[in-house]
């Protein structure tokens, strides 16, 4: 079996026991922050292109409501305009009435080669048995793959203060497209700023 398929079960596998194919490779917390629990957040993303980060900032928002935090998806307030001014920039995201910025972006993604070798069966040799077949010798087989690593990187800013409450760089393994990654995305970073009481969810 080659190895990127032998990629692939391991991380149907993965997904099938609840877990993501993103994962949080750093993460800081501003020990500062002694809440309340932020109860509206702004969701900004950048990604390649405007229909991305919609699509993206759509499904993080929804995922927030779901778990009883309100969220404004960037967009919708035009955060997203090319020709928009820091001022305009900050003036939308305060008069929304957030408590809490999130700001994701999309650092890159790294294709990467990996080479394994591994031991098969070459073929029927002589032996000491009866039909000459008490031998299969082994040779080595060289197996070459790809994989994509999305690197994400994701800030929550107090509207207030304008300080940085949390941040992490994320990974996601081979990613199929932002409509199908979101969800498991969001449902990590959520986690992630539940535990440290930053949102309260339900």
């Amino acid at each position: 079996m080659k190895l990127r398929s032998m990629f692939a079960w391991a991380m149907l596998a993965a997904l099938l026991s609840g877990c993501q194919s993103t994962t949080v490779r750093s993460a800081w917390f501003d020990t500062n922050f002694t809440g309340p629990p932020l109860r509206k957040i702004v969701v900004s993303g950048f990604a390649n292109n405007i229909a991305d980060g919609r699509v993206f900032e759509d499904a993080f928002v929804e995922k927030l409501r779901a778990v009883g935090v309100e969220a404004v998806a960037g967009h919708s307030l035009g955060l997203g305009e090319s020709n928009l001014t820091e001022a305009a920039f900050v003036g939308a995201v305060v008069n929304s009435g957030a408590q809490g910025l999130l700001l994701v972006r999309l650092l890159g993604v790294d294709t990467r080669t990996q080479v394994t070798t591994t031991m098969v069966h070459g073929g029927m040799g002589w032996g000491s048995g009866p039909w000459g077949s008490a031998a299969w010798p082994m040779m080595p087989v060289q197996q070459v793959s790809q994989y994509d690593l999305a690197t994400v990187e994701t800030k929550l800013f107090d509207v207030k203060t304008k300080q940085l409450i949390w941040a992490a760089t994320t990974t996601t393994f081979n990613p199929r497209s932002v409509a199908r990654e979101t969800p498991g995305f969001a449902d990590l970073i959520i986690g992630q700023l539940a535990q440290r009481d930053i949102i309260s969810i339900k």
